[in-house]
């Protein structure tokens, strides 16, 4: 496989980091990835966005322009022999010659970028949806920035793992956060209700999409804090990402989520709007022939 490692393109096997990397020291770096449908690349500019705003957050200049990191990853997916593909960047503050704390003067950052391929949840495990967890969110508070700092949502995740789940709910004071490795949603009477974008969340790619679309198709919507009675309440919950894309929650805890004969079941809700996820992915990458 190929990867790029700072201005090169090399086989995995001879890219090379320094130890006294910041990022493997300290975790200091941000990250991104970004989904390929055929070789092209879902909603690259929102993700590139996304990329500049942790860096600016992290006080780290961005290395590349858009038209640059653009390039770069479509040399990439290009190379890769598999057309559905998960391509990763990470950019940390670079390596000094020394371990210490305070940003280092006149050192480089590290740019990495590969790929792999895109692995989405098979149609069996969506038409039954998956269980999950729920945990204390005992992250920092700049959660909105998309940091290699990631310990805290790993030892969350392996909770999730633990039990035999596919992820892990988080609360922090009483409120939906969002998932370990996920943004959240909750299907209450009808109406979406999503956990507003603020330092506790990060501002999911696939987030917006699913209210952009459901605007579009007049899908009763909110964005406000979600207590937790709220989410024990839910009838439908559902967890979303680049990966998942639309994946419902069919168990948290243990318990069945919904009513009545519909608990523990995919909702309706879910079900439109995956597909209406579908039909826009679809539907840019068309654009994106054109």
């Amino acid at each position: 496989m190929t990867v790029y490692l700072n201005g090169q393109f090399l086989p995995i096997e001879e890219a090379k980091i320094s130890p006294l990397d910041r990022g493997f020291l300290f975790g200091d770096g941000a990250y991104e990835v970004i989904p390929v449908y055929s070789r092209r690349p879902f909603r690259i500019d929102e993700h590139l966005r996304r990329l500049q705003t942790t860096l600016d957050g992290i006080r780290l200049s961005n290395p590349h322009g858009l038209a640059e990191w653009r390039a770069l990853v479509e040399r990439i997916v290009a190379g890769a022999e598999f057309a559905d593909q998960s391509v990763y960047i990470q950019v940390t503050r670079g390596a000094d010659v020394k371990r210490d704390h305070p940003f280092p003067q006149g050192v480089a950052p590290t740019v990495f970028i590969y790929t792999a391929p895109l692995v989405t949840p098979p149609a069996a495990v969506r038409e039954a949806g998956v269980a999950a967890v729920s945990a204390l969110d005992n992250r920092w508070l700049r959660c909105d920035l998309k940091t290699v700092s990631l310990l805290a949502n790993v030892l969350l995740r392996q909770q999730a793992v633990d039990a035999g789940c596919a992820e892990t709910v988080m609360l922090r004071e009483g409120y939906l956060t969002e998932g370990a490795a996920s943004n959240v949603f909750v299907v209450k009477d009808g109406v979406l209700l999503a956990p507003p974008k603020d330092h506790r969340v990060l501002p999911g790619v696939t987030y917006d999409i699913v209210l952009e679309l459901a605007a579009r198709h007049g899908m009763p919507f909110a964005v406000r804090e979600i207590p937790e009675a709220e989410l024990r309440a839910a009838d439908e919950l559902w967890m979303t990402s680049s990966t998942k894309e639309v994946l419902p929650i069919t168990v948290l805890d243990g318990k069945p989520v919904g009513r009545g004969a519909a608990a523990g079941k995919p909702g309706p809700a879910a079900q439109r709007m995956y597909a209406w996820y579908c039909a826009f992915r679809d539907e840019v990458m068309r654009k994106a022939d054109a």
